[in-house]
């Protein structure tokens, strides 16, 4: 049995972007996968997106909601903190509770730069879940949220300079930057080929990001498959 994954990311779509070849790849071959998003509440219409798209990617759980309002979409959330302004002590608690919970051997989550366009949500995520691996271990920590649970290992999702010519060309007309990485911070090269009609199927589940012409989803959609396929075949990360 391969070892159990947990993802944690910012908004629904990030898991299908970012990490949706390794989450096809761990369910595929049996592994317990379950991914938590920070960002829309249960129920909105992003909320059923998402659950489509863990479908389409085999994940073993539904979607796991904490909730909170994206930083630029107030509608996302009504009447909730934006997930970026929330209390370091309350969401590292809301993340210890799902780790503890899931009990994965491996946490894949935002690298620090918040992942190619230094979104506020990506960066607070990536702060706390990193917060929330050590507190996991230490029972003395939360202790309402469950038994003490260590993962072996997080994994950064990220992207090395070296990769991301055609990406930084593709956001730069929609207005965007490109944050990436020395190449050598990257610890996990990982050939998503075999998985990539899964990740793709993922990333359409996500079909109001799909129609929006600036929104990655709707930059992809555009592109001829070759070039699609060149650009998300590959995930890279790093490991702390």
């Amino acid at each position: 049995m391969p070892s159990s994954l947990l993802a944690v990311f910012a908004h629904p779509d990030d898991e299908a972007l970012l990490a949706g070849g390794v989450l096809a790849q761990h369910a595929a071959a049996g592994a317990r996968t379950a991914v938590v998003t920070a960002t829309w509440a249960p129920g909105s219409p992003r909320a059923r997106e998402l659950a489509d798209s863990l479908t389409a990617l085999g994940v073993s759980e539904p979607p796991r909601l904490l909730g909170y309002a994206d930083h630029r979409v107030p509608a996302s959330a009504p009447g909730r903190t934006r997930w970026c302004d929330v209390p370091v002590e309350e969401a590292v608690g809301r993340l210890v509770a799902h780790i503890r919970e899931v009990r994965p051997r491996i946490v894949v989550t935002h690298d620090a730069y918040g992942q190619l366009t230094g979104h506020p949500d990506h960066r607070y995520t990536h702060r706390m879940t990193i917060l929330a691996v050590a507190a996991a271990g230490l029972g003395q920590l939360y202790p309402e949220a469950g038994e003490p649970w260590q993962p072996d290992a997080v994994h950064l999702a990220t992207h090395p300079h070296s990769a991301v010519t055609e990406l930084r060309e593709l956001l730069g007309e929609a207005g965007k930057s490109v944050l990436s990485v020395p190449d050598t911070h990257v610890t996990a090269t990982v050939d998503v080929r075999p998985w990539i009609d899964r990740k793709w199927a993922a990333i359409l589940a996500h079909r109001s990001e799909v129609q929006r012409e600036r929104a990655l989803p709707g930059i992809l959609a555009r592109l001829p498959e070759e070039t699609r396929e060149r650009v998300i075949g590959t995930e890279y990360y790093t490991r702390v």
